[in-house]
């Protein structure tokens, strides 16, 4: 059918008067976002804490609480814009190429420069960018469970109508687009990463910590309050000091940190061609211990080649390969269809003229395309795909039904797929005629074996799912070290009970073949009861089984409607993507770890250790300025813990809550113990002046806190792994300042003298060996408790 769509010049008219076919976002202003960090109930604080200081003439302190505040909320400004940039950068990755007929030529363009007028081509599994009229049908059906809620597909015939974010779920339509952007019906939003917004596991975890350590911080404030009350502090300076321990307690870092570490992570998996649409989906991947791969494009290469052609009956081989050509020319893009097409350019054959008259693309259900056509002797339907059911469809004698079938086994042995071709002049697809088989070739990639290997060590089993039959499977699970022999098929598992299917049976089993769409989606229903899954796909009829995988993929030749849904999209080849993003998604949970650890000990430490203090010797060890001082100092070790180096966990992470509490305690009690100590020996044994305790308090906090860090990041002893340059040069920063300050007396009561500087540090540094010592105590007992756990799970066996 003859089209007209419009010129490059009456296009970039059209782009003038309605714009870009996209939905602007609605991005809130600099002033509007700064407004709403301001009246943060942590932002609140620290200004009621400055107004209080200008209300009892605390001039300076004033000053500087304001300038803390400010400053802390251009940094998470700053952050916040930069996860926002690079969130739109990884959009951009996701636009979708859209075939287009523009100067009476069809080509491929972004789906934002269409227009009103535009005609397009769409094909099975593509999103419909536009609104529009169908011009043209081909068996299509459409998904328009965005717009509707109905999960099921609606046929579309010639002058039906069609929205933006719906997709084609079978067959190929041409659409004359009517309305773009904001003047759909719709909206094309499915292509948008999803934003920090959407809380994990993890995140909720540490907003947990955060209730969990103000709930502290009131208990003591109230304490305090009741004891400072009878020694006759005045009720503004009271309330001043509870606001600073108030702030103190209070992870004021949390948002930034949180944006940070997942922005880290989500960059860091771009430059490895990795898109994350779901951000939280990186908290899941880091728990996945199974994985039901894809072998097209995943394990393989997925360039395939034409290795030989059989052609069988009264043909030869020219007539296999031209016959396989017209029905690859309705699909240029298609892996399968470029290989015939080109191998029949290689031989330099000649295709025959034709006129189609109709075409029906293959899908999982028909596995073959069907092209209705006319030649210029006569009109053919030429039906191509999996030989098995093109077997069914032929009329052919005894013996060549069997050396065709010992042929595909033998073929399939070898490691080969194989394509049948048939035809026929009547109008039906029955009694055809037996053209061809063609094997094709799709070579392992050569770092499959190994990433495989390197995921089992890791945790997570692995176990191929293809449609592929039995023996080709089984060819490849061998090369790639799966268990070959099971391999199970479709057959066998309608005959399987589902309810007694097990862990082990998935663990056991090589490869799954001859599988289904809706095989596939019961297979990762059944394995979520035993497992974290992953599951990857490129086609629409694997959109349901990757929306109930705990992390679906989308490899690289996905569809778009599949891109549009998955968790996370791979833009290159391979297993070893998938890898890349299983090893960032652990960093993250442990960068994460770190510091909710860190964190926690941290608030244990000052808010037991001067609600001690204030109980035993009706005294605040330390100013309200010093206090938030501390508590902002703190805040950028803690941001630089985003880009910490970590090692990677070698078994998928869960929260250890346990762990996480015996050492937080470790730590927090620690820090405890030794501030206690230094100032009972300071003011009983020593007698030094009050400002000097103050100032040297000060500084201990700050120090020894710094430390820790170093202790709390890493599993081994501190000094065998030291954390990233980033952590490095913010506690040295934050540790200089501190120190300064105290040697000038500035923002504290006094200046202390070099000697007392170097007796807090030498302090700080011998009881950060005696944290280390309980790190290491802790590692030994928990890890003689895994031993003994070990020892009985083998005792079962």
């Amino acid at each position: 059918m003859k089209y007209s769509g419009l010129t490059s010049h009456q296009a970039e008219e059209q782009l003038k008067s309605y714009g870009f076919n996209e939905i602007p976002e609605k991005n809130p202003s600099i002033a509007i976002k700064f407004l709403k960090k301001l009246i943060s109930p942590i932002s609140l604080m620290l200004l009621a804490a400055s107004l209080l200081s200008l209300y009892t003439n605390k001039i300076f302190d004033f000053y500087f609480i304001l300038f803390l505040l400010l400053l802390n909320l251009v940094i998470a400004l700053w952050q916040e814009s930069k996860a926002d940039n690079a969130i739109k950068k990884l959009n951009e990755n996701l636009a979708q190429k859209i075939k287009v007929l523009r100067d009476d030529k069809w080509i491929y363009i972004d789906s934002r420069l269409l227009v009103p007028g535009d005609i397009i081509e769409l094909s099975s599994g593509e999103v419909i960018p536009a609104d529009g009229e169908v011009i043209e049908s081909n068996h299509t059906s459409v998904n328009e469970a965005a717009l509707s809620g109905e999960s099921l597909p609606k046929d579309k015939a010639v002058h039906d109508k069609v929205y933006s974010g719906s997709f084609l779920v079978t067959g190929l339509a041409v659409i004359k687009v009517s309305a773009t952007g904001v003047n759909t019906n719709f909206g094309n939003t499915l292509f948008s990463v999803e934003g920090v917004s959407r809380k994990s596991l993890l995140e909720k975890d540490i907003l947990s910590i955060s209730k969990f350590l103000t709930i502290i911080s009131i208990i003591s404030i109230i304490i305090l309050s009741v004891i400072f009350s009878l020694q006759n502090f005045s009720t503004l300076e009271l309330l001043t000091l509870d606001l600073s321990l108030v702030i103190a307690g209070i992870p004021i870092s949390l948002p930034t940190v949180m944006t940070l570490i997942i922005e880290s992570g989500v960059l860091n998996l771009a430059k490895k061609n990795v898109i994350v649409r779901r951000l939280s989906s990186l908290e899941d991947l880091s728990n996945v211990n199974f994985l039901l791969t894809d072998k097209t494009g995943t394990l393989t290469q997925n360039k395939i080649t034409i290795q030989n052609v059989y052609p069988y009956n009264q043909f030869a081989l020219d007539d296999v390969l031209k016959y396989a050509s017209i029905s690859a020319s309705s699909d240029s893009n298609n892996p399968i269809d470029q290989a015939v097409l080109e191998k029949a350019q290689s031989l330099h054959i000649d295709p025959l003229k034709f006129t189609k008259i109709d075409f029906i693309p293959a899908d999982s259900e028909r596995k073959r395309s069907t092209m209705t056509v006319n030649t210029s002797k006569n009109k053919l339907i030429i039906s191509t795909g999996a030989p098995q059911i093109i077997l069914k469809l032929c009329k052919i004698d005894r013996k060549t039904k069997e050396d065709f079938s010992a042929k595909i086994e033998s073929l399939a042995k070898e490691g080969f797929r194989t394509l049948a071709v048939s035809i026929t002049e009547g109008s039906k697809e029955e009694s055809m005629q037996l053209v061809g088989l063609l094997s094709l070739s799709d070579t392992l990639r050569e770092d499959a074996k190994s990433v495989i290997q390197f995921l089992r060590k890791s945790g997570i089993g692995v176990t191929m799912v293809t449609g592929d039959n039995r023996a080709i499977a089984a060819q490849i699970a061998h090369s790639l070290s799966l268990n070959e022999e099971k391999i199970v098929t479709k057959e066998d598992l309608d005959k399987t009970n589902w309810e007694n299917i097990n862990s082990s049976f998935f663990l056991n089993t090589g490869a799954f073949a001859e599988i289904l769409p809706e095989d596939k989606f019961k297979l990762v229903q059944k394995a979520k009861k035993f497992f974290t899954v992953a599951s990857n796909g490129d086609g629409i009829n694997d959109l349901p089984a990757l929306k109930v995988a705990n992390v679906g993929f989308a490899v690289k030749n996905a569809v778009t409607a599949l891109k549009a849904t998955a968790d996370i999209v791979l833009l290159s080849n391979g297993i070893s993507v998938i890898k890349d993003a299983i090893i960032e998604s652990r960093k993250i949970f442990e960068r994460t770890f770190t510091y909710s650890l860190y964190r926690i000990s941290e608030s244990y430490r000052l808010i037991i250790t001067i609600t001690i203090l204030g109980i035993f010797y009706k005294i605040y060890p330390l100013t309200a300025l010093q206090i938030i001082v501390i508590a902002l100092l703190n805040d950028i070790p803690m941001i630089s813990l985003a880009f910490d180096r970590v090692k990677t966990a070698a078994h998928p992470s869960k929260i250890d809550f346990k762990q996480r509490f015996i050492l937080s305690t470790i730590f927090g009690m620690v820090g405890v113990f030794n501030s206690l100590t230094l100032f009972f020996i300071m003011k009983n044994i020593l007698h030094v002046d009050w400002p000097i305790i103050q100032t040297a308090y000060f500084l201990k906090l700050t120090v020894s806190g710094h430390m820790l860090i170093f202790v709390a990041h890493t599993k081994e002893k501190w000094f065998k792994y030291f954390p990233s340059k980033e952590v490095i040069l913010a506690t040295s920063l934050t540790q200089l300042v501190a120190t300064t300050f105290a040697l000038t007396g500035f923002l504290m009561p006094a200046k202390i003298p070099l000697y007392w500087v170097i007796i807090v540090w030498g302090w700080s540094f011998m009881w950060m060996q005696v944290t280390e010592i309980g790190k290491d105590l802790q590692s030994k007992f928990r890890n003689r408790g895994n031993l003994k756990v070990e020892n009985i799970e083998l005792s079962k066996i």
